[in-house]
Parts: C-alpha cells; sequence; structure tokens
C-alpha cells in the first residue's frame, strides 16, 4: 500500500468535463491515502482565438484574469491545478525537427507552472501519472525530476483525431523512457512491451459504489417508465467511431416489440441517422453521471454495439463493468479484448447474432447470474485497479536509490 505520498496526474481532458474519465475516478482514489495534483491540459493557442466561448476557454480566462483560483481544492488531499499559460498550437506542424523544438518550449511553459504549484503546496518525492496524454506533458520527466514517472494506456486515442498525426511516435518514445506502464488491456500491454518490459496489464476500475443497489431502493426514472418492455439500453457518447449504427437499426426492425434506450450526447452522424424516425428508439439526451446507475437498472439488457476497427478492438470498455454492477445481462461485440469477461458477457460477431444473443439474455436471466455479475464487477473496483498500481509501484521503489 503505497500512503502519504505525493502524485502529480496528467490528464488528457479537464477536470470539470462533465463525462466521467478513468484518470478522475483514478485521482479520487488515489487522495484517500495520498496527496493527489491533478492537472488538465493548459489552454492552446488556437482555443484562445478561435474557441472561447467554450466552458474549458472560459475557465481558464477566469483564471488568467484572477477571478478564478488557478488551484481548486476538492478535498483535503486533492487539488486542480489551471496552469496560467497557453501553448502554441503545433500540431499541424509536417516536419518533426520543428515539431519537436516548438514541443519543447511548449513543455517548459508547462513545466514552470507546475513547479510553481509544487513549491506552493510543499510537494516533494512526487510520482509522476500520465494518463495517454503523450504530447501535453512529453518532457516532464527530464524538466521536473519526478521520483517516478508512470504512463497510462486505456485507449487507442494515437489512431484518431487530434493525436493521429504526432501521438504514435511520441508514445513510443514516451512508453520507452517511462519508469512504469500500466494498461487496462492485455493487447496495449503487449504493444507497451515491445519498448518497455516493464509494462503491465491492471485492468480497469469501476465505481462500484454508485453502480449498486443492493436494497433495491434506487429508483428507475420516470422518463424510462413510459417506455414498455423489453428495454435494451446503452449509456455514453453516441459516435460513430466506436458504435455501429447497422446494428442499432437492424435490431429495432426484426423486433418491432423491444425497445431501444439510448441515453448519452450523439455526434452528428447519430443525429442524422435513421434512427431517429424508428418509433421503438428512444434518445434520452445527456445525464449527470450520477443518474446512470437507475437507467441502468431500468434496463432489461444492456448493450454495447461496437464497431471492430484497431480503436474499439483492444479497448477495455468501462460500461460493461457498469452494466455488470447493476446485475444486468450484457450482449456486446466480440473484440479481441473482450474475452477477458468470460461468460459474463454474450459476445457477438453479426447483427443476426445481436438478436439471437438478446433473445437468449432474457430467457436466462435468473437472480443466481445476476449475483455472479456483480461479483465479477467488484472484482474491478476502482480501489482494487489502484491497488495494482501500488503494488507495481512499491516494486520499484525497493529497487530505486534513495
Amino acid at each position: 500500500m503505497i500512503v502519504g505520498r505525493n502524485f502529480i496526474i496528467i490528464s488528457p481532458r479537464h477536470w470539470d468535463n462533465p463525462m466521467g474519465t478513468t484518470i478522475k475516478n483514478a485521482a479520487l482514489e488515489i487522495s484517500k491515502r495520498n496527496r493527489v495534483l491533478f492537472i488538465g491540459p493548459p489552454l492552446q493557442r488556437s482555443y484562445q482565438l478561435l474557441k472561447n466561448k467554450i466552458p474549458e476557454v472560459r475557465k481558464y480566462w477566469a483564471v488568467f484574469r484572477g477571478n478564478h483560483p488557478n488551484l481548486r481544492q476538492l478535498n483535503d488531499n486533492l487539488i486542480v491545478f489551471y496552469p496560467k499559460t497557453v501553448l502554441e498550437s503545433i500540431n499541424l506542424i509536417n516536419n518533426n525537427l520543428i515539431y519537436d523544438f516548438l514541443l519543447r518550449i511548449n513543455e517548459k511553459r508547462f513545466a514552470r507552472q507546475i513547479l510553481k504549484a509544487v513549491r506552493r503546496l510543499n510537494f516533494k518525492d512526487f510520482i509522476i501519472l500520465n494518463d495517454t496524454s503523450m504530447l501535453v506533458g512529453f518532457y516532464l520527466k527530464e524538466l521536473l525530476n519526478p521520483k517516478l514517472n508512470i504512463y497510462l494506456i486505456r485507449d487507442a486515442v494515437v489512431l484518431v483525431g487530434y493525436h493521429s498525426k504526432h501521438g504514435k511516435l511520441y508514445e513510443e518514445k514516451m512508453i520507452g523512457k517511462s519508469d512504469l506502464v500500466v494498461t487496462n488491456s492485455e493487447p496495449f500491454a503487449d504493444y507497451a512491451r515491445k519498448f518497455n518490459p516493464n509494462s503491465h496489464m491492471i485492468g480497469q476500475g469501476c465505481d462500484v459504489s454508485l453502480y449498486s443497489d443492493p436494497d433495491g431502493q434506487l429508483a428507475v426514472p420516470g422518463e424510462l417508465e413510459s417506455i414498455s418492455h423489453p428495454r435494451l439500453g446503452f449509456t455514453g457518447y453516441l459516435n460513430t467511431i466506436r458504435l455501429d449504427i447497422d446494428i442499432l437499426i437492424y435490431i429495432a426492425e426484426q423486433r418491432p416489440g423491444w425497445n431501444i434506450v439510448l441515453v448519452g450526447p450523439e455526434d452528428e452522424d447519430f443525429r442524422q441517422s435513421r434512427l431517429h424516425q424508428l418509433p421503438n428508439v428512444f434518445f434520452l439526451g445527456l445525464k449527470d453521471f450520477k443518474q446512470l446507475p437507475g437507467y441502468v437498472k431500468g434496463f432489461d439488457v444492456a448493450i454495447n454495439p461496437q464497431l471492430v476497427n484497431p480503436l474499439t478492438d483492444t479497448n477495455y470498455p468501462l460500461k460493461i463493468d457498469e452494466y455488470l454492477s447493476m446485475g444486468k445481462p450484457v450482449v456486446a461485440t466480440k473484440t479481441r479484448f473482450m474475452s477477458y469477461f468470460g461468460d459474463s458477457v454474450y459476445l457477438a460477431s453479426t447483427r443476426e447474432e445481436y438478436v439471437l444473443l438478446i433473445e437468449t439474455a432474457i430467457h436466462e436471466n435468473s437472480p443466481g447470474k445476476e449475483k455472479q455479475r456483480i461479483e465479477l464487477a467488484r472484482s474491478h473496483s476502482w480501489e482494487n485497479f489502484i491497488g495494482k498500481i501500488y503494488k507495481q509501484i512499491e516494486l520499484l521503489l525497493a529497487n530505486t536509490p534513495k
């Protein structure tokens, strides 16, 4: 057990982002016994100039003007830090030498702000935990000289969007120079071991206390009550990078007596899809994360209709544990990773199999199966997740000169 240490967490998402994230839950768990300085992404020049109305940018403007503290205490041990600096937007630069030169300048600005916070908080011998942030925070090991530098891989972010241009090269370098790499899936661990032998699969965490209804008193939201059973449900961001709209359309059309409930924000493709014309598909929109267990309780079967692509094939979908924590039968797309759940999840390779397995899940469900699912999810608690990181840290510290 690691107690009384100082952790600096580098996150690709702001703490104020309304969507729950692995690293926020990890920070809360670590802060139970250690001090944590949580740092989201600093303000980028392009956002400062072109996107100054979004909440994250407005928050930074408030910090710069002195209208919001740059250190925000969330509990006795957890502090969120908003760096008072702007990083240059360099992602479109193609030349690797020029990109790296400018990246170093950005990192020095970032590091100077962190060092001010470190001195103010008297953080000594701190451990950096970097959550898949290979383009912001890459040089912090050299600039901050932490006790340990840990890199967490929990998603294939280097394959899409902003990270697809420079992310792969810098992630490989980040893995290679880190003291420890932890991943939430064995395929990610296999990838990391190519560059660093000290790479370990530690699984994923789940808030089993939130996704819990031991006395049966958790209320099902009223808007579900008007939707008849059986209800097939999904919670999370509805985007076509990860989810297969055709599977949902096929299920809805093949079984018009089933109702599909989708809880979460939509991308443009989902908003324009034919799903909105189907009478047995219900879009309920973004909900506060604390409300989600009530929605899951109202599902008869939880589904995760993923596409199979390089982004999803090795990914650990956190929502699977959330569904299992509520005892729900789960039907999900068969990917390279999903065998991790063994017989506790029904795995479909085709849209036809989705229909058959949903029928099977409904008919086979029982109190005994619900109990087994809950027990499996409890073994994936945030306490166990962080405990596995602690174990690796202890091994490293035992062999690190004082």
